[in-house]
């Protein structure tokens, strides 16, 4: 079965956003090109490894004697999108993510595969030998990528509060505080 490529080289467009309330949030990578829009499902975490990982590379860049990317230090303001999600339609949940550079375009690229599986206890389950099916591939420029980073670390700070003494979300219902012992 051939794969899938869903390849946005100067999306319009890429954010991070989510539906739902706060605790019961699905998280979305939306890309979208002219009229191709893309959603895909990924996990909390993945998003907030996903725009650590963008900074740290154009951090890194930024050290190269001369910055000869250009690459901004800070988030240049006229590409903040705080818009909310166009329409959603998941095309798949994430699995893998992959996260590169390249020279010749001076972009980030990252690359999102589908979970492969679930397993009998509704567990995701990755099946390294099997082909992908689908591949989402962003490629975008340095500013964008730096305001892409910052909207995904607010949208991933949005959530619930965190509680100070036993360290645990504190839901919209209440919370009933477990201090672990020493």
């Amino acid at each position: 079965m051939p794969t899938t490529v869903h390849e946005f080289a100067w999306p319009d467009r890429v954010v991070i956003g989510t539906v739902g309330v706060p605790g019961q949030r699905t998280f979305y990578l939306q890309v979208r090109a002219g009229k191709q829009l893309v959603s895909i499902a990924l996990e909390k975490q993945q998003s907030a490894q996903l725009a650590e990982k963008i900074d740290e590379i154009l951090d890194q860049l930024i050290t190269i004697e001369g910055n000869p990317f250009s690459v901004p230090t800070g988030t240049p303001i006229e590409l903040v999108d705080n818009d909310q999600l166009e329409t959603v339609e998941e095309q798949f949940r994430t699995g893998v993510m992959s996260l590169g550079w390249d020279p010749t375009t001076a972009q980030i690229v990252i690359e999102a595969y589908p979970l492969a599986d679930v397993d009998a206890e509704d567990e995701a389950v990755l099946d390294e030998d099997a082909d992908a099916s689908e591949v989402l591939r962003v490629s975008m420029p340095v500013g964008t990528a730096r305001a892409f980073a910052k909207r995904t670390r607010e949208i991933v700070g949005a959530g619930r509060p965190i509680c100070v003494l036993c360290g645990q979300p504190i839901d919209a219902d209440g919370h009933t505080c477990t201090i672990p012992e020493a």
